[in-house]
C-alpha cells in the first residue's frame, strides 16, 4: 500500500478527531483548510477553530479562506500536490473544481447513515426524530449536498440517555476509524461507491435558537428528546414568570400525571425535582439553570421555593 498525500478541510471538534487520526496514520497531511477565526465568549474575542489548533500544533501548512470560490484556495490545494482531499464538517461550499483537483478527488465524513439526514445537523435531528440508530458515512463528494456515492458506512446504536454531546463524541471517534479504513482501501485501489437513493433522502436543517423553546403541549417523550438534542447547545429553555429557565436534563415521570392541569404546570415535587405536566404524560426536571446562576440538580432547584401550581410558558 502506497501512502496517500492528504489535504484536509474541517473546522470543529468533530473534524479535529479525524485530523488527529490521519496524523497518526501512514498517510501524510500536506495541508489544512479551516474556517477563519471567529469571535467567541462574552468578550467576543477571535478564537481559532479546533482544527486550526491541531494543525498549528503539528506544524502543518494552514489556510483559512473566507470563500473557496475565488480561485486562491484551488491554487493552494494544487500547490500541496494532494492525492486526496478529506472534508469533515468544514462549513464552506466547495466548487466542483476544488473537489476534482486532487488525483483521487474528494471524500467526506458525515455523521449519519446517508441518505438519511443530509445537511448541517444530523446528530440533533436523529435525536429529535427518536431514531434508534445512526452512524457514519464516508462518501465521494459532488456538488450536491451530501449526495455523493457511499464508500463506507458503519452504524451506531443511539442510547436512551444520549445527548447531542455524547452522541457527537461517539460518532467523532467512529468517524475517525471509518476514515482511516477508507484511506487504506483507497490507497490499495479497492473501493467503489454506491449511489444514494434519492427517494430515501431526508434533510437535517441547522438547529435554530427558536426550536429550543419548549412547547409543553408536546408529549413528555417528545420534550425529553428535545432536551437531549439541544444539549450542549442551544439548550432547551422555558419561561418562568418574568424570567426563563434553561433545562439541561429531564426524566419521564413514572408516577400519575394530571391531564386536567394545563401543560406546563408543576404538578408535584419529589426527590429528583419538579414534575411538569405535558400534553401527554409528565417530566421531572433533573438539571436546570436560572439566568446568571450555575447549573443545579433538579432537587436543588425544587428546594428554592414553592413550585407546585406554577406554570412554565
Amino acid at each position: 500500500m502506497k501512502a496517500l498525500r492528504i489535504a484536509f478541510a474541517g473546522t470543529p471538534e468533530f473534524a479535529r478527531a479525524a485530523l488527529l487520526g490521519v496524523l497518526a496514520s501512514p498517510h501524510p497531511v500536506v495541508g489544512v483548510f479551516t474556517r477563519p477565526d471567529r469571535p467567541r465568549g462574552r468578550g467576543r474575542r477571535l478564537a481559532a477553530s479546533a482544527v486550526k489548533e491541531a494543525a498549528l500544533a503539528a506544524q502543518l501548512p494552514l489556510s483559512q479562506p473566507v470563500t473557496m470560490r475565488d480561485g486562491a484556495a484551488l491554487a493552494e490545494l494544487c500547490a500541496w500536490r494532494a492525492d486526496l482531499l478529506v472534508v469533515v464538517a468544514y462549513g464552506l461550499i466547495l466548487p466542483q473544481a476544488v473537489l476534482d483537483a486532487p488525483r483521487l478527488g474528494s471524500i467526506n465524513v458525515h455523521a449519519s447513515l446517508l441518505p438519511r439526514w443530509r445537511g448541517a445537523a444530523p446528530i440533533q435531528r436523529a435525536l429529535l426524530a427518536g431514531d434508534r440508530d445512526t452512524g457514519i458515512t464516508l462518501m465521494r463528494m459532488e456538488a450536491r449536498l451530501d449526495a455523493g456515492p457511499i464508500l463506507l458506512q458503519h452504524p451506531w446504536v443511539i442510547q436512551p440517555s444520549d445527548t447531542a454531546r455524547s452522541l457527537h463524541d461517539a460518532l467523532a471517534q467512529l468517524g475517525c476509524r471509518t476514515l482511516l479504513e477508507g484511506l487504506d482501501h483507497l490507497a490499495s485501489g479497492r473501493m467503489d461507491g454506491t449511489p444514494q437513493s434519492e427517494e430515501l433522502a431526508t434533510y437535517a436543517a441547522k438547529i435554530t435558537k427558536a426550536e429550543a423553546r419548549i412547547d409543553w403541549h408536546l408529549s413528555a417523550s417528545d420534550i425529553e428528546r428535545r432536551v437531549r438534542a439541544f444539549n450542549p447547545q442551544p439548550i432547551a429553555e422555558t419561561g418562568l414568570g418574568e424570567s426563563r429557565l434553561r433545562i439541561f436534563a429531564t426524566q419521564i415521570y413514572e408516577g400519575p400525571d394530571d391531564p386536567a392541569a394545563a401543560p406546563g404546570t408543576v404538578i408535584a415535587v419529589h426527590g429528583d425535582g419538579a414534575v411538569v405536566q405535558c400534553g401527554e404524560g409528565a417530566l421531572t426536571l433533573t438539571q436546570v439553570q436560572r439566568p446568571g446562576r450555575r447549573v443545579v440538580a433538579g432537587r436543588e432547584f425544587a428546594a428554592e421555593g414553592e413550585l407546585v401550581g406554577r406554570l412554565f410558558s
